[in-house]
């Protein structure tokens, strides 16, 4: 029917917290810390929609993601303007690579990287 959401385990959770809530603009849902885990759980939706379960655990290992390791190859979001977007972005001091534009849909797009270098895709529709 849908995707329901997808889960990010990170390195450093107090910055990645701020990354997807203070960069990004995701709203907190619910954020819960699992004792016998020693792990927090933080829920995060764009707007209405829940999207995204941020997990920390302790010493995860790292998984490679450029280039073009097997798993996941990137999240993408979708937004009504690039520039604007790339500029907010790059005013947060996060570095952005240069807009393209995809070969099939003629739809602009860029890609950064969350702390743990996950690269995020935004794509203007």
């Amino acid at each position: 029917m849908k995707i329901h959401h997808i889960a990010i385990i990170c390195s450093d959770y107090e910055i990645s917290k701020k990354f997807y809530t203070e960069v990004l603009g995701l709203h907190i849902i619910r954020e819960v810390y699992r004792e016998e885990r020693q792990s927090f759980k933080l829920d995060l939706a764009i707007g209405d929609h829940y999207v995204i379960e941020l997990f920390s655990f302790p010493y995860p290992p790292e998984r490679p993601s450029r280039p073009e390791a097997c798993g996941l190859r990137h999240l993408a979001f979708s937004v009504e303007n690039i520039n604007e977007k790339r500029e907010e972005l790059i005013r947060k001091e996060l570095y952005c690579e240069d807009i393209r534009i995809d070969e099939f849909t003629q739809k602009k797009f860029f890609f950064t990287q969350d702390p743990d270098h996950l690269p995020l895709e935004f794509y203007e529709m």
